[in-house]
């Protein structure tokens, strides 16, 4: 049964007469405390902000003048008391609350200003076990939730973005917070604390392997409000949840105009997918379009992966996405800039190459600081009407599986480096997928079609497309390898990559006619390897 409200409306304007601080982040704090004093208001603090209020020259009275009682347990326990609770619960217009509040001698507070324990950057820094819970906030949430909920007579905040506003607000209402104000402080609140028990829920789940909590919960601050979404008549903002793999949501933008929803989406993509090369071993090139790879390629150099990588679809790469996984040198830069481009991301950038770049004064680019490891652990997510599927990411790499030869005939070592090329850059190709590389470069690319054979024929068709774009008398197809993203149905998909002119292919296997596969792919004497793994991505 509900508890049933007793319809006290609440005052327009709350004149702001006692304010009680406790920050752990005490950026601007002592100009926002300077400003409330000049607001005349009286101001209540504890520990290390009443310590640093004082210094400051401002009258501050400790919390414990409020209580009644001592701070104790090394500050586990300073606000947790019915005199502050009481003083940010009590409804003034509601006379057993009034007479509660004066029988028990609490002291309204007007104004909370709290921010929490850094829970979630002492959780990023590897901190042991005791260390990232002694860093769960518990007396903050709880004041910060009870002057939400009671945002009729007590103004919350939580952000140090917002002191300027609040001081503006006092300063235009002559001391006083409008509804309107404290209502969407309060929905700033409750949206922070959200924020923190997800980020608190995930970290257990996490530490105790936890792959399927019976309640899952996810937080993110707002980076940024986007012009729109994937369409113009649909709104979007982007979230970050603090997470330190490397990528868009990371990076360091050095130019160009801000980043769209497609943008951010195809971005992600582009680099998850040049994670999978060892910058050690290759330079690596990927160009995105749509969140699909239209060419990938691995060579010696950046400028060489590029111009292999663009030789694959040169159409499609036009307004795509580049991504690479070693510095943006100005060779590499040069290229580049040859072809309309939305955004370029590396790990970093030459000073060369930034000057080249920013001729193109639209032209983002993106620096990270690092590749992300496709190895890594971590969980994907995907809103459905009701509810949100969520799996864990898709950190199977070809180099650590068993690679089944399943023919008569073995492919050969340079078949074999090709195949495993084409299957690292299935992975990131929309089901069904289809992928034909020849000597470190993709040479076709079929793409979320219904059927295999489908994509089997679409990317042997592109391949005509590019071959007749450069001039070349066939399609590099002929004497490529193949890769499925999953295993051949039937053998037709199969056939139709024999017909593009593939002589070896990689696949999961695994299916019921996975005996007429092979014997087909015996008929006309191609290799065929069985990587055991599965890579659908929808």
């Amino acid at each position: 049964m509900a508890v049933a409200a007793k319809n006290i409306p609440a005052p327009d304007l709350l004149p702001v007469r006692r304010a009680l601080l406790s920050v752990f982040d005490k950026t601007g704090l002592i100009d926002f405390a300077k400003g409330l004093v000049a607001a005349g208001v009286e101001l209540v603090s504890t520990g290390g902000t009443a310590k640093a209020i004082a210094e400051a020259g401002l009258a501050v009275r400790d919390v414990s003048e409020l209580t009644g009682f001592p701070e104790i347990m090394d500050g586990r326990v300073k606000t947790l008391h019915p005199s502050v609770h009481g003083a940010l619960l009590g409804v003034r217009d509601d006379p057993e609350h009034a007479k509660a509040m004066h029988d028990h001698r609490i002291e309204p507070i007007d104004l909370l200003v709290c921010n929490l324990y850094p829970f979630e950057e002492v959780r990023r820094s590897g901190a042991d076990y005791a260390a990232v819970v002694e860093n769960i906030d518990i007396g903050g949430p709880a004041m910060i939730r009870a002057s939400a909920k009671n945002h009729a007579y007590v103004a919350i905040v939580t952000d140090p973005g917002d002191y300027a506003s609040v001081l503006n607000a006092l300063e235009i209402n002559i001391g006083s917070l409008s509804l309107d104000f404290r209502q969407k402080l309060a929905a700033k609140a409750f949206a922070r604390t959200a924020s923190y028990d997800a980020a608190i829920s995930g970290w257990f789940a996490e530490t105790l392997e936890i792959e399927h909590p019976t309640w899952r919960t996810f937080g993110g601050r707002l980076e940024s409000v986007m012009r729109y979404g994937e369409n113009p008549h649909q709104s979007a903002g982007f979230y970050v949840n603090g997470d330190k793999r490397p990528g868009v949501a990371t990076a360091r933008q050095l130019q160009g105009k801000q980043l769209s929803y497609n943008n951010i989406n195809d971005t992600d993509a582009a680099f998850e997918l040049v994670g999978e090369f060892d910058p050690n071993r290759c330079a690596a090139v990927a160009i995105i379009k749509h969140a699909n790879p239209c060419g990938v390629a691995e060579s010696a150099s950046l400028a060489a992966a590029y111009a292999r990588a663009l030789a694959c679809d040169p159409v499609s790469a036009f307004g795509g996405i580049v991504a690479m996984n070693r510095i943006l040198d100005a060779e590499a830069a040069q290229e580049i800039v040859k072809t309309f481009t939305e955004v370029i991301i590396a790990p970093n950038a030459s000073e060369d190459a930034v000057r080249i770049v920013a001729a193109k004064k639209n032209l983002r680019l993106l620096v990270t600081g690092g590749l992300p490891d496709p190895h890594a652990g971590g969980i994907t997510v995907k809103s459905v009407a009701g509810g949100m599927l969520v799996q864990g990411r898709d950190n199977a790499v070809v180099d650590d599986l068993e690679l089944k030869v399943v023919t008569k005939r073995a492919p050969s070592a340079a078949e074999m480096v090709d195949l495993k090329f084409a299957f690292r850059i299935a992975k990131h190709v929309k089901s069904n997928a289809i992928v034909y590389a020849k000597d470190g470069a993709t040479v076709g690319i079929g793409a979320g079609q219904m059927s295999r054979v489908d994509s089997s024929r679409i990317a042997a068709r592109k391949a005509l497309d590019a071959a007749e774009a450069a001039g070349l008398a066939e399609p590099l197809t002929k004497g490529s390898v193949v890769a499925s993203d999953a295993f051949f149905p039937f053998a037709d998909g199969l056939i139709s990559a024999i017909e593009a002119g593939a002589t070896a292919v990689i696949q999961p296997g695994g299916s019921m006619r996975d005996d007429d596969v092979i014997a087909a792919a015996d008929e006309h004497g191609i290799a065929m390897v069985f990587a055991g793994v599965r890579h659908f991505r929808h």
